[in-house]
């Protein structure tokens, strides 16, 4: 097995849960440094791995060479999954998992512009493709951005920072968008989190889609899976959880029932998740080694044999 440079999340339950047998076909919705597909491909299984961005299918290629046809890389986001699986006769599947949000990888390369830990430029596109965080910060304007940071970041001070990135244009690297965002709100060294890590958030789950390409993600699951195959959903901050807790609540038949103050509300088709199983998150040993896995949280799901609902989950 080759070393992988990160560590994944929560890899032990998330294999547990995916209960893999020798020749199914798994999908690894996002493949990063390929710590998750590695112990799929261990257990016998063959996978097919998805990654937007073109480093992560090109630090791949080995594990494909070493694994004598038994993986394939997709460079796609995952929500085409359907299609692309599609294309490769590899439908339908036994189980999926997806780890949501930017990789280790990422935030660890200054030159992409994820992360303020080291000055590099405003970057932040998974694929390397499409408006940077430099061309939206210099060009969108002060309610889009304050909206943008207020919705995706949680940031409750929103429109000061908003003004305050306007006032400060143009701004070029990391560093100097984390010091306006920390000048704004009256940042003090000493102070233990950072306020600018809720910016940076806020600007990359907008470029990246992420919450809507998560919606669509979750739907292709439910489509490409068979019945009884298993769906794995790692995430690492609440707007995230929310929207894999709902999609499984929904599919799952658990939407609350209604109340005098609250009608019915009809369920759109038969359930085609079985009860999630109880959400996991990680233990102490794993926070020792891998602190950043202190947000995560694992939910997982069966697939019954019920057909796709139409809608996307919204």
């Amino acid at each position: 097995m080759r070393a992988a440079p990160h560590i994944p999340v929560l890899l032990d339950e998330v294999v547990a849960a995916l209960a893999i047998h020798p020749g199914e076909r798994h999908v690894d919705a996002t493949f990063g440094a390929g710590g998750y597909t590695e112990a799929i491909l261990e257990r016998g299984a063959e996978v097919v791995a998805f990654d937007r961005d073109p480093d992560a299918i090109g630090g791949g290629q080995s594990l494909v060479a070493a694994n004598d046809g038994r993986l394939r890389l997709v460079e796609a986001p995952f929500s085409a999954m359907e299609a692309e699986l599609s294309r490769l006769g590899a439908l339908p599947v036994d189980g999926v998992t997806m780890d949501i949000g930017v990789s280790s990888m990422q935030l660890d390369q200054a030159e992409r512009g994820f992360s303020f830990q080291a000055d590099g430029p405003l970057d932040m596109r998974m694929s390397r493709s499409g408006e940077s965080a430099e061309d939206f910060v210099n060009t969108a304007g002060e309610e889009e951005i304050a909206d943008v940071l207020y919705r995706y970041g949680e940031e409750p001070r929103s429109r000061r920072v908003a003004k305050a990135i306007v006032t400060a244009r143009p701004l070029k690297g990391t560093t100097e968008l984390a010091n306006v965002v920390r000048k704004a709100l009256n940042h003090r060294p000493h102070e233990k989190k950072d306020p600018a890590t809720r910016t940076f958030q806020a600007i990359r789950i907008h470029l990246n889609r992420e919450l809507d390409e998560l919606v669509d993600g979750l739907a292709a699951a439910e489509r490409v899976l068979k019945p009884g195959g298993r769906l794995a959903v790692v995430t690492f901050h609440s707007l995230e959880d929310r929207l894999v807790k709902r999609f499984f609540r929904e599919r799952s038949g658990a939407t609350p029932g209604g109340s005098r103050h609250m009608p019915v509300v009809e369920r759109a088709a038969d359930p085609t998740f079985e009860t999630p199983a109880r959400a996991v998150r990680p233990g102490e040993a794993e926070l020792a080694r891998n602190p950043r896995a202190r947000s995560a949280t694992l939910r997982v799901a069966r697939r019954t044999a019920a057909a796709p609902w139409t809608s996307g989950g919204e």
